[in-house]
This record gives C-alpha cells, structure tokens and sequence, in this order.
C-alpha cells in the first residue's frame, strides 16, 4: 500500500506543470499519506490513528488546535507555516466529516506559526488532557494507540 502511495504522489507531482505550486492534496499525498494512507484511514494497528470522521474534533479546542501542530507528521514535515496550514485545512475539509464543528475556523499561516512554537511538553501525556477535555463535553474520541 505505501508503494502505491509514494508512487501515486509521484505522478501527482510531476504531472502538468513541475513548476507550479503543489497543492495542498499534494503535500498531504507526499508529506502525510505515507502513514495515514491517501484516504486518511491510517493503520491503528501501526499507531496511526484515522482521519476519517474523527480528526475534526481537535480542531473546536484551542488545545486540540496545539495538539496537532505537535504531531511527529507535523514536526518532522520539512513544511512552513502556510504550507502545513493549507494541508492541515485539506485534511480537515477531506477527513473529518461529521467530527468537524458547524463554527470551523481555518487554520491559518499566523496561528500555525503561534501554536508551534508552543511548549506542550510529552506529546502523549498533551493528548490525555485533550482527551480528558472532549470526554468532558461529550465527545467521542478518535482511536488512538497509547492509551
């Protein structure tokens, strides 16, 4: 499946025109769909958790928000702040369905910019107090490897 993946980037990417701006379905192709597959179903089993109905409830807590410019996907991207905003807003458009607020706010280059550079510490330990504030309002929390 991965090679599938990597191959189907590929052709998105040198496809057309190779000196036009990649999209934002591109970079998640290239940059995330590696581990989180092109559907944005991802592996639990290899501790990848699923986009699919479930990422948009991070996106309706300012914590959430911090969450996900934390993880190593997002680290490690070698993407700017535009860049991860623009894929981080594909995703949330293409992925989250349902899970995704009525009052959705974008994500955008200034804000990426703002809740990287914040400290939230031990990623996991970060994601137990997310998890612990959506338990308290009432939502259900996507799968996720490390309990």
């Amino acid at each position: 499946m991965r090679r599938q993946s990597v191959l189907l980037a590929a052709i998105l990417l040198f496809s057309g025109n190779a000196l036009a701006e990649p999209s934002a379905r591109t970079r998640y192709l290239l940059k995330c769909s590696g581990c989180h597959l092109p559907d944005g179903s991802g592996e639990i089993s290899g501790g990848i958790p699923n986009f699919v109905g479930q990422v948009g409830v991070f996106a309706d807590l300012p914590e959430g928000r911090a969450y996900l410019m934390h993880v190593p996907g997002v680290i490690g991207s070698s993407l700017d702040d535009r860049e991860i905003a623009e894929v981080m807003n594909y995703i949330m458009k293409s992925f989250a369905g349902a899970s995704l607020g009525r009052d959705y706010r974008s994500f955008s280059p200034q804000e990426v910019s703002a809740l990287r550079k914040e400290d939230i510490g031990n990623l996991v330990e970060y994601r137990r107090k997310v998890a612990a504030l959506l338990k308290r309002r009432g939502v259900a929390l996507p799968a996720y490897p490390w309990p």
